[in-house]
């Protein structure tokens, strides 16, 4: 698998913003779509350049595919499905992916077209339309 393509995809899926902002659900975020904890109020009082946001999204990519590995790896039978459930993890969580009972259903079924369905029919398709729709896009792709 090509981590520097999904690096990528998930970068300019993210945005960048050097100053916190809320996200569409009203969670404080900074740089590359990174959620900024309790413990990380630092973020948001200091000024943070770019190399230090570079390396948190590395830390939160890294972190999303040892989520990946531990748990869903055995769900996924091509890179694609990989890259999906990754970028999924990093969006959402670990936890937030696990509901998806019917995508990793169909995903181990190598059913690729219930698993954008189930895509399309989420929370998750109605909070963020577009990068959904991309994802399906670059799912289907051959």
């Amino acid at each position: 698998m090509n981590f520097q393509l999904l690096k990528k995809r998930i970068k300019k899926n993210e945005g960048f913003s050097l100053k916190p902002y809320k996200d569409q659900l009203g969670f404080i975020t900074i740089g590359f779509g990174h959620l900024v904890l309790r413990k990380e109020k630092d973020l948001i009082k200091k000024k943070i350049n770019k190399k230090k946001l570079e390396q948190i999204f590395e830390n939160d990519f890294n972190k999303a595919l040892k989520d990946f590995n531990l748990y869903l790896s055995q769900t996924t039978s091509t890179k694609k499905d990989s890259e999906l459930l990754i970028e999924m993890i990093f969006q959402m969580g670990l936890s937030s992916v696990l509901k998806f009972n019917k995508l990793l259903y169909h995903m181990r079924q190598k059913n690729k077209h219930l698993v954008c369905f189930e895509m399309m029919k989420s929370l998750w398709y109605r909070q963020t339309p577009n990068r959904v729709k991309n994802l399906i896009i670059n799912f289907l792709k051959k």
